[in-house]
């Protein structure tokens, strides 16, 4: 296994603590808020969290990915691709996007949304880091 590979599958894991984090404390702790500072805390989140280290890691692992399906390890790449990168961009920036634009009413479905979609990023990260260590 090249570095390559070792620094890719770290990276994975890395982003799938991250959205496991996410799955199971952050916004379950943010349901249990009114509407009004759950939506606020949220967005102040999305503002924390691009910061050089999560796009290091975030975007500098699509790199990494991208790389690897070209070494042949190419269900490990495209489950880092595809179930982080392209998923957040179509699905969980643009919901970022309009919660920033929002009232209160949209809360519920952001929440309800964007924690589904949440969650298929945590697994398709830890299946990029798991088939990228196996191999595939």
């Amino acid at each position: 296994m090249g570095s390559t590979t070792l620094i890719a599958a770290a990276a994975s894991g890395l982003m799938a603590g991250l959205f496991f984090a996410f799955s199971v404390a952050v916004m379950p702790g943010l349901a249990d808020l009114p509407a009004s500072a759950a939506r606020e805390a949220m967005r102040r989140i999305n503002v924390r969290i691009q910061n050089p280290l999560f796009l290091l890691v975030f975007l500098g692992n699509a790199v990494l990915c991208g790389i690897e399906v070209f070494q042949g390890r190419i269900a490990g790449g495209l489950f880092y691709v595809v179930g982080s990168v392209l998923l957040t961009m179509v699905v969980n920036v643009p919901m970022n996007n309009r919660l920033e634009q929002s009232d209160d009413a949209y809360w519920p479905q952001y929440l309800r949304t964007w924690a589904i979609w949440n969650h298929v990023r945590a697994i398709a990260c830890l299946a990029s880091m798991v088939t990228l260590l196996l191999g595939f």
